[in-house]
């Protein structure tokens, strides 16, 4: 790696020209990394709902052309100037949220919400110097949470890489740069469910089941998984979720049925989904005097949650979560040893597996709802 050092490399990347249309494999110019940015050689990557939400680009603004992608493993090939920390060679994830160390979010034991590096959909350029890394003939291909992991070598700011255990297999621990952190930490984090007690899990995608794997994790007695889609609920059960609710079963509001199942309601809910409705269900299935809800999925712009006042005044609790409250550099190489340790186990997550060239089949699989992850294999 050292022969491309401060130079350009020109390289395979799947390139999105255009809302809901399939990406096109091209071969982009990648420019050395600036002052506290570094360029890494992408491994492995995966398909995340994210993505697919920004790529139809529905409910907000679209910025093509575009590189998706921001669950990934792979390897530093350059530093910039600044950079200290880490080194060519070191075996890293990408993570889409940052941690400057400095500012005072990243000073505080309660958030990770670092205001130099957080998540920003809107920004397609480096912060550095507004400008993008990427470009072909001439024209810049615009970034993606500031990872753009669909592609073989990516630009990413240095507060956004957690340098983990070399030894640790990328192929499995990239799941833990978005999907398994989001919902793992959203229970072990920030509900905090006591041992022995009852928790509702909305929506069974990716993070739904990493939020169930943190209910089981805490010593949950019952784990009940919500969602519209019963094909899911076999593979739930790897997961610990222990009984399941379909909401087009019922000729009432989920959070009734949930309530009459739990003789007053759940201890704790974890939403997500995304679903508004979802959201408002989750929040008033749970149990009056020490129920906590916990939005974990990314609404629509013009959503509003609504519900009466009452439900707060009994003393329920509702959170929100970003990031299951891991910090990036600080966290992430330490859940990497967990599972190292076996104390975690990812390799349920992984359900299909495809080469980059074959990457429009990842976006097939999860529009159709198959699968949890599909990793996708840059080197074929």
């Amino acid at each position: 790696m050292a022969s491309t050092a401060n130079q350009i490399i020109h390289c395979k990347a799947a390139v999105s020209w255009e809302a809901g249309k399939p990406l096109v494999i091209e071969e982009v110019v990648v420019a050395p990394p600036q002052a506290m940015e570094v360029r890494i050689k992408i491994l492995y990557t995966a398909l995340c709902h994210t993505d697919v939400y920004f790529w139809e680009a529905k409910g907000q603004s679209p910025l093509f052309p575009r590189i998706f992608g921001h669950e990934a493993g792979g390897i530093v090939e350059s530093v910039g100037e600044g950079v200290t920390e880490l080194k060519p060679g070191d075996h890293v994830l990408p993570i889409f949220t940052g941690e400057c160390r400095a500012c005072a979010h990243c000073k505080s034991e309660q958030s990770n919400m670092c205001e130099l590096l957080r998540i920003n959909t809107e920004r397609g350029v480096m912060i550095e110097d507004g400008k993008s890394r990427f470009s072909i003939k001439g024209q810049p291909i615009y970034h993606f949470l500031g990872t753009s992991t669909f592609s073989e070598y990516t630009v990413v700011h240095s507060g956004c890489v957690a340098k983990i255990n070399p030894s640790a297999p990328l192929d499995t621990v990239f799941v833990l740069s978005c999907g398994f952190c989001t919902g793992f930490g959203a229970t072990v984090n920030v509900a905090k469910p006591p041992k022995g007690s009852t928790v509702a899990v909305f929506g069974l995608g990716a993070v739904g089941l990493a939020a169930a794997e943190g209910a089981r994790f805490s010593g949950a007695s019952r784990i009940i998984g919500v969602d519209v889609n019963p094909n899911k609920f076999e593979q739930a059960k790897k997961f610990g979720v222990t009984e399941f609710v379909n909401p087009k079963d019922h000729n009432k509001p989920v959070q009734e049925v949930l309530v009459e199942m739990t003789n007053g309601g759940v201890d704790t809910s974890i939403e997500c989904t995304g679903n508004i409705q979802a959201m408002i269900s989750a929040f008033e299935s749970v149990h009056d005097g020490w129920g906590v809800a916990v939005l974990v999925g990314f609404p629509g712009k013009d959503d509003v949650f609504k519900t009466h006042p009452l439900n707060f005044l009994t003393e329920r609790t509702l959170k929100g979560t970003f990031y299951g409250n891991f910090k990036p550099r600080t966290d992430i190489p330490l859940l990497v040893e967990k599972y190292m340790n076996k104390e975690i186990e990812l390799e349920k997550f992984i359900t299909h597996s495809v080469p980059f060239s074959e990457i429009n089949t990842a976006f097939d699989l999860m529009l159709k709802g198959e699968g949890i992850r599909c990793l996708i294999r840059m080197e074929e």
